[in-house]
């Protein structure tokens, strides 16, 4: 394919930036960094194997033209004190079954959850205690892949990969599809207070994954509102 049918092969591909906005937020938003999360009937906040409730680092409601997601709430955890890489582990030419509670060597799980519920409704009554709630806007653009600076913090269209591209089979089988993606080194702003993150860029901020990359891929048979795999690459 040439330059410019990869690109408009691109632009056929509904995708959002992330915008993230300055004036702290004091009530519950779907579209945050941190804040007040938002669950489905019967869905806990996360923990961590290490027992500790995970922090929540953002979450937005997908937009209705996201292809398999559209319409669905994303939301992405990660343990404060635990700050790794991600490491697929897979058998049979699939991730394991509940892969992301399946162990993390060193570790005896894992230490994020990245949840896509259908339906959630109100939010919880306190908000998430250690990330600055900060509000999140997407706003239609498009990638051609070409930002001298990187990567976006974007939603749907196609993963901006640091590497090699990576594709995975979730445990039902069913071949995992893009649906967000953070770049490299994107500092999520604490409170005052707030455990310092080991392995961190700083005191005053958390990164996801030892800040690497991440890309989400998640289950389209959606066989469970925790099927979403985050690659990691730098």
């Amino acid at each position: 394919m040439s330059e410019d049918g990869v690109e408009e092969a691109w632009a056929e591909l509904p995708e959002y930036r992330g915008e993230i906005g300055t004036e702290p937020l004091d009530r519950p938003a779907r579209n945050s960094m941190g804040g007040w999360p938002y669950f489905d009937d019967g869905q806990e906040w996360p923990r961590c194997f290490c027992g500790d409730r995970m922090a929540l680092f953002f979450q937005l409601d997908l937009p209705d033209d996201i292809e398999f997601f559209g319409g669905e709430h994303l939301s992405v955890f990660h343990c404060a004190t635990h700050n790794d890489a991600s490491d697929p582990v897979t058998a049979d030419g699939r991730l394991v079954p509940r892969f992301w509670e399946a162990p993390q060597p060193p570790y005896p799980g894992t230490f994020w959850r990245v949840l896509l519920q259908r339906d959630p409704g109100i939010p919880e009554a306190e908000p998430e205690p250690a990330v600055r709630a900060l509000p999140l806007a997407l706003r239609p653009f498009v990638d051609t892949q070409e930002d001298p600076f990187g990567a976006h913090f974007k939603v749907g269209g196609t993963p901006s990969w640091a590497q090699c591209p990576e594709y995975y089979r979730c445990a039902c089988g069913t071949e995992m599809a893009f649906v967000c993606q953070v770049p490299e080194n994107r500092e999520f702003g604490v409170r005052p207070g707030a455990p310092v993150q080991p392995d961190g860029l700083g005191d005053d901020a958390y990164v996801l994954f030892l800040g690497n990359e991440v890309c989400l891929l998640a289950c389209p048979a959606r066989c469970d509102p925790a099927a979403v795999w985050p690659v990691n690459q730098n």
